[in-house]
């Protein structure tokens, strides 16, 4: 091991417990301080997560405490700017959970004063180290689909009383939008399948009539379509009020071939029995913060400060990139339009 990190966590919700054991379970990194508005008990977190854990009423304080080298932020949503532009300027590498932001001028701010501050940062955009879609871009990577013309990756998961953040997502001051507050798992995912720049997104929304999603205070289902520089198009739908196991649709059509979720269809492959070849991967379907692929993801963060380098694939600058698209769906469903990410520039 080259170096250790001592890591805070702002919040103690669900996020926060998967990020605090998967933080302790990478080489280099160890929590050693949350802040919460709840009086939490030091020997009970310590019991939890097998780490001795200070526990702070403000951000504020933990940062005076100078203990810490880097701060995971899994706070509200509405919180996340005041908390990364003071982590950024106390000198902190930061971990942000998503949503970014709930306005794109919040993303921008949090941007500069991380690109000002020179500290590393990483966006929880944790499925692009799932091996689903690391195996998935060492396939396009070889050619195995040729030239990608379609792609849809869409986000189906019934977020309702049953899910803790179902309390504080209805809210628009806090859920922003259905692609805000979970879908923008799968924009993220099919931007990285599709690379290249998008020009123009359209974007359309409905809502089950279902009772439990009456208490949403924004459209719960939108439907995304996007149309990149360079003519190709693409889907995104976010589902966040269906009765359904969860499910990460996942299509990606190219000139040789086709991937569908798990499954692959190459001419490479010299495949003419017209079936699709299984690949042993490990799908994203599930919503369970500790199902998802924390760890790998915290292990490359910390091994690109070892190397003074931006992390890999989730830093600021490329989630950046993500949610630049999502404000620009949720301005298409808004104003009735197709809208061009030039305007949002």
């Amino acid at each position: 091991m080259e170096n250790s990190y001592k890591v805070g966590v702002v919040g103690y919700g669900w996020a926060a417990t998967a990020h605090i054991d998967a933080i302790n379970a990478t080489d280099q990194g160890e929590v050693i301080a949350v802040v919460s508005s709840r009086a939490l008990d030091p020997a009970e977190l310590e019991k939890t997560h097998g780490t001795k854990i200070a526990v702070f009423s403000t951000l504020e304080a933990m940062l005076a405490d100078g203990g810490v080298d880097a701060v995971s932020v899994t706070s509200y949503p509405s919180r996340h700017r005041a908390e990364v532009e003071k982590v950024a300027a106390a000198g902190k590498h930061v971990i942000i959970e998503k949503p970014l932001g709930l306005t794109l001028e919040d993303c921008t701010a949090m941007r500069e004063a991380v690109s000002a501050a020179g500290v590393k940062s990483c966006v929880c955009f944790e499925l692009r180290f799932i091996s689903q879609f690391s195996t998935t871009m060492e396939l396009i990577g070889n050619g195995m689909l040729g030239d990608i013309h379609y792609g849809e990756v869409d986000y189906y998961h019934g977020v309702g009383p049953w899910y803790g953040q179902y309390r504080w997502n209805t809210t628009k001051a806090e859920g922003g939008s259905s692609l805000l507050s979970a879908g923008c798992h799968a924009m993220d995912a099919l931007l990285l399948c599709m690379g290249g720049e998008i020009e123009e997104v359209t974007s359309y929304a409905t809502q089950s009539k279902n009772p439990i999603f009456q208490k949403y205070e924004y459209p719960t289902t939108t439907a995304t379509i996007l149309k990149f520089a360079d003519g190709r198009i693409a889907k995104c739908a976010s589902v966040i009020d269906c009765m359904q196991p969860y499910y990460f649709h996942t299509h990606l059509v190219g000139s040789e071939g086709s991937l569908l979720d798990n499954k692959l269809y190459s001419t490479k492959l010299g495949l003419r029995d017209k079936k699709w070849a299984d690949l042993p991967v490990a799908l994203a379907d599930s919503g369970d913060v500790h199902d998802h692929p924390y760890q790998a993801q915290f292990q490359a963060f910390f091994d690109a400060i070892d190397r003074d380098e931006d992390m890999p694939l989730t830093s600021l600058n490329d989630a950046y990139r993500t949610f630049e698209a999502v404000f620009a769906a949720d301005k298409s469903v808004e104003e009735g339009r197709a809208v061009k990410i030039s305007e949002l520039r």
